[in-house]
């Protein structure tokens, strides 16, 4: 049998800026993925969004992980030369009802923790986004938006410089707890079991499975996670915003988002529609309230200029469209097994928080 200090289970953004922490530390780190590359899934099929931690309730992981990985992404991004863009988002409300909710939005965010919100007078707003239609704007100027790939590549370049290896095409399929630590039973071509010292569970959607397959740990503490599918329509016409525009969620808390990618080109979305496989089709026919919901903030938006872009797909801790949920990080002070930490329901602001878990998961081995 195999054996190795560190293993980090699944390579999307979350588990390689584990894997480079560890190893930087000068752990011995092997980083298993099923997929055939990195980040297929939740990593790169989002916004690419760098959230300022607007809605995360102070003493969260959320706001805590968020506050401090968007400092870690500004620092090294630069460092590292990955492609980004410190623009700005607009947060929009276009009627009475999304006005107050706006206001309250901002005193949440002041209660968070995050003091640079502000908002914008009309001759400001049109300075910033001459196309926008509004009733009242807060800036939010710490949000930008950074390229998931080169982000990924420079994190797992990092890791592997460090004597991380990455091996692909590696399912964990099964596992025990044992008296030296973590048995994993790896799939693939060539099935191999491995032994570790410590044990990151980062396989996303798949992280409820593989800890279920992982015989000694309690089965009564692995949650249920559900499946949220976004679509994201593309815009084929001009490009008439540069930054990131957040439309105030209505009472379900959902907004179509304005969302530039490195190149400018514009992408509007996500929806949520649940489901329980993972299927990245656009449906064309959910383009509808992608319509109604745009012309609300800009009017000039013309019948056939969307077309489906792409989907992602996040595993949430609930279903409830306007409940988010903290992340859920078990580690041996809540499950008791030595070195195997278990990560669950990542969603946004994973990609933000990525270098800041990394942190905290080394903290919790310390």
């Amino acid at each position: 049998m195999e054996h190795v200090d560190c293993i980090v289970i699944g390579a999307g953004v979350i588990g390689l800026a584990i894997a480079r922490e560890l190893s930087i530390t000068g752990r011995e780190v092997l980083i298993l993925e099923a997929e055939d590359s990195i980040g297929t899934h939740t990593s790169s099929r989002n916004t690419g969004c760098i959230h300022a931690g607007i809605s995360y309730p102070l003493g969260s992981l959320k706001n805590r992980l968020c506050q401090r990985g968007k400092q870690l992404l500004y620092r090294y991004c630069p460092e590292r030369n990955i492609g980004h863009n410190r623009c700005g988002k607009l947060l929009v409300a276009n009627d009475d009802q999304q006005v107050s909710r706006l206001r309250k939005q901002l005193e949440k965010a002041k209660s968070n923790g995050l003091l640079d919100l502000r908002p914008l007078d009309a001759g400001e707003v049109r300075e910033l986004e001459p196309e926008l239609i509004f009733q009242e704007v807060v800036l939010s100027p710490s949000s930008g938006v950074v390229d998931q790939h080169d982000l990924m590549n420079a994190l797992l370049g990092d890791a592997e410089n460090s004597s991380a290896q990455l091996v692909l095409n590696s399912p964990v399929i099964g596992g025990m707890i044992t008296d030296r630590g973590i048995q994993l039973d790896v799939g693939g071509k060539d099935p191999i079991s491995v032994h570790c010292k410590v044990c990151v569970n980062a396989a996303g959607h798949n992280a409820t499975e593989v800890s279920k397959s992982i015989i000694g740990l309690n089965a009564e503490l692995i949650p249920n996670v559900v499946f949220a599918k976004g679509n994201y329509f593309a815009l084929t016409s001009k490009k008439p915003f540069k930054r990131l525009i957040y439309p105030v969620p209505d009472e379900n808390g959902l907004s179509i988002h304005v969302s530039p990618d490195m190149s400018g080109s514009i992408r509007f979305g996500p929806d949520t529609e649940f489901t329980s496989r993972i299927d990245y089709t656009v449906d064309p026919n959910r383009v509808g309230p992608f319509y109604e919901g745009i012309r609300k903030f800009w009017p000039a938006l013309k019948d056939g200029d969307l077309e489906p872009g792409y989907a992602g797909i996040r595993p949430k801790l609930s279903e409830a469209r306007a409940t988010s949920l903290d992340f859920l990080i078990q580690g041996p002070q809540i499950h008791g097994i030595p070195g195997l930490i278990c990560l669950y329901g990542l969603e946004s602001p994973g990609l933000t928080s990525s270098m800041a878990i990394g942190e905290y998961i080394c903290e919790m081995l310390v």
